[in-house]
């Protein structure tokens, strides 16, 4: 099983990958990453809701097939993904963010709901499909403030839109995978629970990181809402390398030993409060930069929440490379050479082979 426990080039190569959400910070990543190691990439998203955007600056759809589409549209979906015929489905489109969920459940459980339906009833079409990687997020499990890491075998649940819908999410994978990805003629299914993904290129709002780069780069303060709340942060590249491997099992087994539920979370001790964040990146940027405490009264987040990743790290062999203080100087780096506007492109590319060269 030599595929185990590394992302292989060799696997990738003349791959037919479908990617829906790749024009997302996360989807943008994942699909150069896919390019550079020569797959046959189609992407199904959205245009991007950020300005700037990674899938923009980075020019994403170069070496791609690119598709603006909804999968909230089952007929469209469906149509899409059976004309391209994938082997391997990586679902990332989503609704990420929280505090948009408190003002917009409906179209949240529109597209983490009803969209990971959709994904599943399209792939059911498609002759060539070998796996699927359907992406959630940490925040699906019954979060109970624990000091230790949830596990997989642990209740979903969720305690606001954002959470609940992905907890849902993950419910509806569990029930497509027994009911009809339960032979051994059928796509495995997998789903994927990530920590706080981070990294260069990521603009969205009321998220850590793009917030204190807006504000360093304008030399303000950054307002934060709960300096002592604990995440499993990591940089990208780690939960993406994560799906990769994740997705080779998959395919060289078409038993169903990897068809489950995964957790793609950093080092115990890379579990930090946000307060740390806030000063490491603090001291990195240099002059001007700064934080202080948001005194408004804010919607409910959780305080304290870590993975368990024993099982990824036993059986995938998948464990994280980078530390977050290395992240986080990543980060810096990254967006220093976007303001002194380098070819992002090549930026990223080189990133992803400074990360796999390790």
């Amino acid at each position: 099983m030599g595929l185990i426990g590394r992302v292989s080039s060799e696997f990738w190569k003349n791959k037919k990958v479908f990617v829906t959400g790749h024009t997302g910070f996360k989807g943008s990543w994942t699909s150069l990453w896919l390019q550079s190691m020569g797959a046959i990439v189609k992407g199904y998203a959205f245009a991007p809701n950020t300005k700037p955007d990674l899938f923009s600056l980075a020019n994403v759809a170069d070496n791609i097939e690119h598709e603006i589409g909804d999968v909230r549209d089952l007929y469209s979906i469906t149509k899409s993904m059976k004309q391209f015929d994938p082997e391997i489905v990586l679902h990332m489109a989503a609704q990420p963010l929280v505090r948009y969920a408190y003002k917009n459940p409906v179209e949240t459980y529109e597209t983490n709901v009803m969209g990971t339906v959709n994904v599943l009833e399209a792939a059911k079409s498609c002759k060539s499909l070998i796996a699927i990687v359907s992406v959630t997020t940490d925040k699906c499990y019954e979060n109970k403030e624990w000091v230790w890491g949830y596990r997989e075998n642990e209740p979903m649940g969720g305690h606001d839109p954002y959470s609940s819908s992905k907890g849902c999410a993950e419910l509806v994978c569990t029930a497509y995978r027994q009911s009809y990805f339960d032979s051994k003629c059928s796509p495995n299914l997998a789903s994927a629970r990530a920590g706080n993904v981070i990294g260069g290129g990521d603009w969205a709002e009321d998220r850590l990181i793009p917030d204190i780069l807006r504000a360093f780069e304008n030399n303000k303060a950054v307002i934060v809402r709960n300096p002592s709340a604990t995440r499993p942060w990591q940089h990208v590249l780690e939960p993406i390398s994560g799906y990769f491997v994740l997705a080779q099992a998959l395919v060289s087994n078409r038993g169903f030993e990897y068809a489950d539920g995964w957790n793609f979370g950093p080092l115990d001790e890379d579990c930090r409060p946000v307060n740390w964040i806030l000063d490491t990146m603090t001291d990195k940027w240099g002059e001007g930069a700064g934080w202080k405490v948001d005194q408004n009264e804010n919607p409910h987040e959780a305080g304290y929440l870590k993975l368990d990743t024993s099982k990824a790290k036993k059986i995938l062999k998948w464990e994280p490379k980078w530390r977050l203080a290395e992240t986080l100087e990543t980060i810096v780096e990254w967006h220093r050479k976007y303001l002194k506007k380098e070819n992002m492109q090549e930026v990223c590319l080189e990133e992803i082979k400074r990360y796999t060269s390790n």
